[in-house]
């Protein structure tokens, strides 16, 4: 019987064990930005994309338009269990750059200064409803031109 109920303890003492070891947090981070050491080294008015890209390298993401900015973005996520993963840490370092391709602002963002944005569920309606697959398939024939393909 003491054996029995040694053996018990000793079971229920491991698996408290291990289900505290499983509820402990762990952390991801994901990205780049530079150190303001770094970006120390980057001269505003003075400095090209070539020479920003050899002092802290290549960026993340890019502007949208061509030559219009340089994004360096980091985040840190804690994952804890069953939960959400919770965004704890968020940094962005822009750079932007005049139509010469020198640098004309440097800026610093972090989780504080975002903003959630509602996403739109809206779905663009196609305009075939009632016409069939051969309809459309036959109604194709004769429309097809070689400017449209080259």
């Amino acid at each position: 019987m003491k054996r029995l109920r040694l053996w018990l303890l000793r079971a229920a003492s491991i698996a408290t064990l291990a289900f505290v070891v499983s509820c402990a947090p762990t952390f991801s981070n994901h990205g780049y930005v530079p150190s303001e050491s770094e970006l120390e080294q980057v001269n505003v008015g003075v400095d090209s994309q070539a020479s920003v890209e050899q002092a802290i390298g290549r960026p993340t993401s890019t502007g949208v338009l061509k030559d219009s900015g340089w994004y360096y973005m980091s985040s840190r996520v804690r994952n804890f269990a069953y939960r959400e993963p919770q965004i704890i840490d968020r940094q962005v370092v822009a750079i932007s750059f005049d139509k010469r391709g020198v640098v004309s602002n440097i800026e610093r963002f972090t989780l504080e200064d975002g903003r959630v944005i509602a996403l739109n569920r809206r779905v663009t309606k196609t305009g075939i409803k009632g016409v069939s697959l051969i309809r459309q398939l036959l109604s194709n024939i004769g429309r097809v031109s070689l400017a449209d393909e080259f």
